[in-house]
C-alpha cells in the first residue's frame, strides 16, 4: 500500500454537510459525484495532500443509509492506494483478511475499489483504490 487516499464520512445530509466542511477546510468540494451502483452520492474534498469522502445515501437499504442507521454520522471507511489492487487483494486473503470483494469494482473519482471486512481489521472498514488507467 502507497499512502492514505482519502477517509470517508458517512454523513445524512450532503448539502448541509457540504456547507460544514467547505467551511471547516476553507475550500469548496472539487469533484461530486453518484456512485448508482453503490446507492451513494460522493463529494470530495482536498486538504493539502489529504482527501475527504463525503458520502450520502440515495437509496434507503444501501450500505451508507444502512451505515447511518447502525451508526450515525462518521468515519466511514479509511481508503488506502495502491498500484495494483489484484496483487494486494490476492495478498491480503493470503494474510487471513476477508473482501467484501472477489474482483475490484468501479468507484467513485476515476478508481478502482475493493473492501477489508471490517470483522478481519479491529473493527475498520478498509478500502482499496487504484486509479484506472494504471
Amino acid at each position: 500500500m502507497k499512502k492514505i487516499e482519502h477517509l470517508g464520512i458517512a454523513v445524512k445530509n450532503m448539502v448541509d454537510s457540504n456547507a460544514l466542511f467547505e467551511k471547516l477546510l476553507g475550500v469548496a468540494p472539487y469533484k461530486q459525484e453518484e456512485v448508482a451502483s453503490e446507492g451513494v452520492l460522493t463529494s470530495f474534498f482536498k486538504n493539502g495532500p489529504n482527501k475527504i469522502e463525503l458520502l450520502a445515501a440515495t437509496e434507503p437499504d444501501g450500505p451508507i443509509a444502512k451505515f447511518l442507521e447502525k451508526k450515525g454520522e462518521g468515519i466511514h471507511h479509511v481508503a488506502f492506494e495502491v498500484e495494483d489492487i489484484v496483487g494486494e487483494m490476492e495478498r491480503l486473503k493470503k494474510e487471513g483478511f476477508t473482501l467484501l470483494n472477489e474482483k475490484p469494482k468501479k468507484g467513485a473519482d476515476n478508481k478502482l475499489v475493493a473492501f477489508v471486512h471490517p470483522k478481519t481489521a479491529n473493527g475498520v472498514l478498509v478500502e482499496l483504490c487504484q486509479e484506472i488507467g494504471k
